[in-house]
């Protein structure tokens, strides 16, 4: 008996182009015992896994695996996502695998046979489900624009990644390019850390005081200062592109944040914020636990603060971006719960007025509101799919 995977390394998986992949747990020759570590791995992952959790017949034997079925960056997140859950409780460590047409273990011990049709319905009931929140999320928003808390004059952009499962639940107007404001800070952090990992810049604390500023306090003087001495914003959009092509292909990066931070012509979307927080939260990103450090210092925001439905044991890295323009947001979220288990995800939220706000602080606040009312909506929908509820939220 062997309590590890059977299947490809990680890397290797990563290596197979467009194929999809699915993740494997654990297999052993008896079924039974691979039925039992099933249950075990699905009670600590929770039901938003359990549902496609299965028991398959593999070369080796029983394979304990979670039919994703999805791309492989997805799969690798997963796969560190679940064994750090796992490992915690004694369960082994997880791997992904490429998908195929598994034989479920039958009641008997046998293998049986998919068939083709229920494993097309089975698609379309995942792919329901994985939509399920964007539905509900778009029906708040056109209930918010009956109300007037939005106005016809204003776009709004949404997404949300749950990294535990590697799905994306939410995919609202995310390519449309919108107004950055403050969002382009993050990327601004990333190109100094890439300078400093090449060699070419140190990172001294003098450094490190002007990106906690520029992060924390949303210091525009600090981040010309950073933006500067990396040749200025052209510079670095051009870093950005050069190193790292496919992480905010809409990200247009032109100008120095003006007096009184009226920077409107610095744009990107809703997608180049969400590959951003995907790739900090792989370690993907030179420094990136030093990002995740920056983004995670305390501070108020639209994701956390303030937002009624979001626990105040809510783990949140965060940046938020404000114009007479645009109120926006973005992070990750480690949803937590009373045994001890993490489910981070990532949200993404935007909202762009045509015309200038007449009474900019107004409006900041009623649509910073609408933002953690959607904050509140999607902490639900994680915990609806992972099993767990709020817990004791803190007077904030």
């Amino acid at each position: 008996m062997s309590s590890l995977i059977l299947l490809p390394s990680p890397s290797a998986v990563m290596a197979q182009g467009e194929a999809r992949y699915d993740i494997s747990y654990y297999w052993d020759h008896d079924p039974a015992k691979a039925r039992a570590h099933r249950d075990a791995v699905a009670a600590a992952l929770g039901p938003g896994v359990d549902a496609r959790l299965k028991v398959v017949q593999s070369e080796a034997g029983w394979a304990v695996v979670y039919r994703r079925e999805g791309d492989s960056d997805g799969a690798r997140l997963v796969a560190e996502t679940h064994s750090k859950l796992l490992m915690a409780r004694g369960l082994g460590a997880a791997a992904p695998v490429r998908s195929r047409s598994w034989a479920e273990a039958g009641a008997d011990g046998g293998a049986a046979v998919p068939d083709a049709a229920a494993v097309e319905r089975v698609a379309k009931v995942q792919e329901g489900e994985r939509r399920a929140l964007e539905a509900l999320l778009e029906e708040r928003v056109r209930d918010l624009r009956k109300r007037g808390r939005l106005a016809p004059d204003e776009r709004t952009a949404w997404t949300v990644y749950d990294f535990t499962t590697g799905e994306e639940l939410v995919s609202i107007n995310e390519d449309l390019k919108l107004q950055a404001a403050s969002l382009i800070k993050p990327f601004v952090a990333l190109a100094f850390l890439h300078e400093v990992k090449s060699g070419r810049k140190a990172y001294e604390a003098g450094d490190l005081r002007r990106l906690e500023r520029m992060i924390q306090h949303s210091d525009n003087a600090a981040t010309n200062a950073v933006m500067r001495e990396l040749g200025g914003p052209a510079a670095v959009a051009k870093l950005l592109r050069t190193a790292y092509p496919g992480l905010a292909p809409d990200l247009d990066l032109v100008e120095y944040i003006p007096p009184g931070g009226r920077t409107y012509r610095n744009r990107a979307s809703a997608r180049d914020y969400s590959r951003y927080l995907l790739a900090m939260w792989r370690g993907e990103l030179p420094y990136s636990e030093e990002l995740k450090r920056l983004m995670a210092l305390p501070k108020r925001d639209r994701l956390y603060t303030g937002a009624r439905d979001v626990p105040g044991d809510t783990g949140v890295l965060s940046k938020t971006g404000s114009t007479r323009h645009l109120c926006g947001d973005m992070g990750v979220m480690l949803a937590r719960t009373e045994d001890g288990r993490e489910y981070p995800y990532a949200v993404v939220g935007l909202i762009e007025k045509k015309a200038p706000a007449r009474h900019y602080l107004s409006w900041l606040h009623s649509r910073g509101d609408v933002i953690r009312e959607i904050s509140g909506l999607v902490y639900k929908g994680i915990g609806e799919r992972h099993g767990f509820s709020r817990t004791q939220l803190a007077a904030r």
